[in-house]
């Protein structure tokens, strides 16, 4: 208690010896009301639009200073200047900068969607520039914005105060026109912030018309006439998700893009030409990083950037260099720079001096709301004028009935007050009659004059009886709207400039990548790395090839073989588990180097990999057959592996001895081939082995003797492939399918190659035709490219014949096919 006594003492007023009334305060609740008042100051008169006409508190002060200084469309322009120093000394003492920039803005067609003032002179341009000083520019008010101040002498709206008490001005706008939603809005306050984005007149009108007669419409309804934001910019919308999302919460981010075409050039080159930008993007600084990536080669294969864009509209050139793929480049361009943005949809706005989160169904109901007031405080300041001048014309009528006892009365008069004193006693007269009589002319007297006086009385009285009308009735004044905006839309409405494209499509890396083919590698120590499939050329059979790796002492090739840039890559290890990474995310690497550790790449556990599969799609008519050393088989259908995790999934169990050999992709109706080390082959259906689920342990493929173990297996083709076998010497031959019956799978199967100290082991087996190239490694990394029609077709039992000269010391350890189409 002695405390709180302490605290209320601390707060009593004390009278200082200069005689000043001093109160102590405690200086963070002094703070806290300062930082509030500030805060609330900032909100209400600066940053926030009035959601009824749509403009802030600046804005509202130059279009109502403009309206009085007779500064109007029709009217000729005036220097920027005069109407700033207007705006200051009269509404808004913020300061002579603060009001030309937001009259500049009000200016530029690249700003605004509908423009509110007029300007001549340099007002800046879509590359940064500034504006000339006000004391060059003119500026007039727009025609569109006479639409914003129409009424405003008809009591439509309230008044206030000026800064320092001496005018008054308007709270708000009357507004016909929809300013908020065809404009749009951007403000930072304290604490929060708005960023409106401007929308097409004809689109807000027809919504506008829409919610009149069906005031519960469905937002789905509203999104078929306002298909979305119309950029003064134009552009390209991507996706309709976003602007959902801000029609229905009044929050929502969309993607904007610039507009480009993609033109050809002589000797294969294209040019990229940039026509349209997204909102608020500074073309001046789009070009200056552009430039920047491709010095930094970040973007490759520009070759020329220039800015051709003129008083017709931008255009930006993007030259390319030779065989440079244009969508390629374009992908990076939208990926890197400012020509895809994205436009945060905030639709906070004033409502009654309170900020407000508003969907599109209330900014409409809003304006709707505004426009029946406006219309209903316009109708009565009519009404009580045309009843004021009925009144006196009812007057002037009872005086011209008795013109000669009025024109006695006022002779025998002395003064006009007796003259009005006699009329009011005389005749049924209030004093604003008799004084009408009394100032009336002469020429009123005659007989036109008179007709003239009764119709107009009864001109007022039909006048007076609609708008009695209108004040009494809703759906009057809700007709009143509905033609007030089709004379607006029939006046102002335009094409959209931004288009909306329906599906939103996300730039992945993989659209930043060109599809290409390319050879993979991957040594024995778990070294990868890929590498453009011309790099290496065709040579003869029994070449020696060139260096495709260096490998360290120890380390060997161990795979090799051909994929395109966009395939998903599985890796099947020894341990029977598969992994999943895309061929452009294997690092490209020159020919000589070791390439990048596979452990960085994928997480493999105290494991190697054995065969890698490319796929271009997960089918579900595809499938994968898996072949293990000891001889077991298993199938599984190829969409089983579409979703795989980063640590890897199983794809067979083994036994603790057995570890998985190789997999090929299939379809499930051929047949099928296997290939032992000793140089046996087994030929058996697909049909012959059931699909299985991915952790099952397969079926019996081949029996093996002694240390043979499976070394390859493939698809059987007997229409115009043969059967490349080739061992670790360097030799190889081509076979024919034919000779291989058909057996039951689990057989020893036959001879297809005769195994020896001259040609070694068999390495693999690959099922060709005669316009395809194969490529064999050597596990120092030599690697040679030859066309299959070079290798001889000979008989099952044969050694076959030398395509690649190995050395003594090295041997080869894998073969790649390279298709004819490819």
């Amino acid at each position: 208690m002695a405390e709180d006594k302490n605290i209320q003492d601390s707060q009593s007023p004390e009278i200082s010896d200069q005689g000043e009334r001093v109160v102590s305060i405690f200086i963070q609740d002094e703070m806290k009301k300062s930082y509030i008042d500030y805060a609330m100051s900032v909100i209400v008169g600066r940053a926030l639009p009035d959601a009824r006409d749509g403009l802030k508190p600046v804005h509202r002060r130059i279009l109502f200073s403009m309206k009085e200084a007779g500064i109007t469309y029709d009217k000729p322009y005036k220097k920027s200047a005069r109407i700033v120093g207007d705006v200051l000394g009269k509404y808004h003492p913020h300061g002579d900068m603060a009001v030309y920039d937001s009259i500049v803005r009000m200016v530029q067609d690249f700003s605004l969607r509908y423009p509110l003032i007029d300007g001549q002179g340099n007002f800046g341009s879509i590359d940064g520039d500034s504006a000339a000083a006000m004391r060059y520019t003119e500026i007039r008010m727009d025609r569109i914005s006479e639409e914003m101040l129409e009424d405003i002498d008809k009591e439509t709206v309230n008044f206030r105060p000026n800064y320092d008490g001496s005018l008054s001005e308007p709270v708000v706008l009357p507004a016909k026109l929809p300013n908020l939603l065809i404009n749009g809005s951007t403000g930072i306050a304290v604490g929060m912030a708005t960023n409106m984005a401007p929308h097409n007149i004809g689109e807000v009108i027809d919504a506008i018309l829409m919610t009149i007669e069906n005031p519960e419409v469905p937002l789905r309804d509203l999104m078929e006439v306002i298909k979305g934001p119309d950029f003064p910019t134009a552009g390209m919308i991507m996706g309709t998700q976003g602007i959902l999302d801000a029609y229905r919460t009044g929050r929502g981010r969309i993607k904007v893009r610039a507009v480009a075409s993609i033109e050809e050039m002589k000797a294969d080159k294209h040019r990229i030409i940039v026509t349209e930008l997204p909102y608020q993007v500074n073309k001046a600084k789009l070009i200056e990083n552009i430039a920047l990536l491709v010095r930094e080669k970040k973007i490759a294969g520009i070759s020329d950037l220039r800015d051709e864009s003129d008083r017709d509209g931008i255009r930006i050139v993007i030259e390319l260099s030779r065989n440079t793929n244009p969508n390629i480049i374009l992908n990076q361009l939208y990926k890197h720079t400012q020509m895809q943005t994205t436009f945060g949809i905030i639709n906070l706005a004033l409502v009654d001096d309170v900020p407000k989160v508003l969907n599109l169904k209330d900014i409409l109901k809003i304006y709707l709301d505004h426009r029946i007031d406006v219309i209903h405080k316009r109708s009565q300041f009519e009404l009580n004028k045309a009843e004021k001048r009925a009144h006196i014309l009812n007057g002037l009528k009872i005086a011209l009935d008795h013109i000669d006892e009025v024109i006695s009365l006022i002779r025998a008069s002395s003064t006009t007050e007796e003259a009005k004193l006699g009329l009011i006693e005389k005749f049924p007269l209030d004093e604003i009659q008799a004084k009408a009589i009394l100032e009336m002319r002469l020429q009123r007297l005659t007989g036109l004059e008179r007709k003239k006086i009764d119709e107009e009385y009864d001109e007022l009285l039909n006048t007076i009886k609609k708008l009695q009308e209108i004040l009494g009735s809703l759906d009057k004044k809700y007709e009143i709207i509905h033609q007030e905006l089709i004379a607006l839309k029939e006046q102002y409405a335009d094409k959209r400039k931004t288009v909306i494209k329906r599906s939103s499509y996300e730039i992945e890396d993989e659209d930043l990548v060109p599809e290409e083919d390319v050879v993979v590698t991957i040594t024995h120590d778990g070294y990868i790395k890929r590498l453009p499939q011309d790099t290496y050329s065709s040579q003869h059979r029994g070449g020696r090839g060139i260096l495709g790796i260096e490998t360290k002492e120890g380390d060997f090739v161990e795979n090799i073989f051909v994929a395109s840039t966009h395939d998903d890559l599985l890796f099947f290890t020894n341990k029977g588990r598969v992994y999943c990474q895309k061929v452009y995310e294997i690092p490209q690497a020159s020919r000589h180097s070791r390439g990048k550790a596979i452990v960085n790449l994928l997480d493999l556990k105290d494991e190697f990999i054995t065969a890698m599969i490319p796929i271009s799609e997960f089918s579900e008519d595809s499938y994968l057959l898996m072949a293990t050393k000891q001889g077991t088989v298993k199938k599984c259908q190829l969409s089983e592996f579409s979703n795989l995790r980063k640590t890897g999934i199983i794809a067979i169990s083994l036994n603790d001895e057995d570890e998985l050999s190789n997999v090929i992709l299939t379809d499930s109706s051929r047949d099928v081939i296997l290939v032992s080390r000793n140089g046996k082959a087994i030929r058996f259906s697909e049909s012959d082995v059931r699909t299985m689920g991915r952790t099952a342990r397969g079926v019996r493929g081949m029996k093996l003797d002694g240390d043979d173990m499976v070394v390859s297996i493939d698809v059987v083709d007997e229409d115009d492939s043969t059967l490349l076998t080739v061992t670790e010497k360097g030799f190889g031959k081509r076979t024919r399918f034919g000779e291989y019956r058909t057996m039951r799978r689990g057989g020893r199967g036959v001879m297809t190659i005769v195994t020896s100290i001259r040609n070694g082991h068999v390495v693999n087996i690959k099922s060709v035709k005669d316009n395809d190239e194969v490529m064999l490694t050597t596990s120092e990394g030599i690697i040679i490219r030859i066309p299959v029609k070079d290798i001889r077709i000979q008989g099952r039992n044969t050694q076959g014949v030398k395509i690649m000269h190995v050395r003594s010391d090295d041997k080869v350890v894998d073969v790649a096919k390279i298709r004819a189409e490819d």
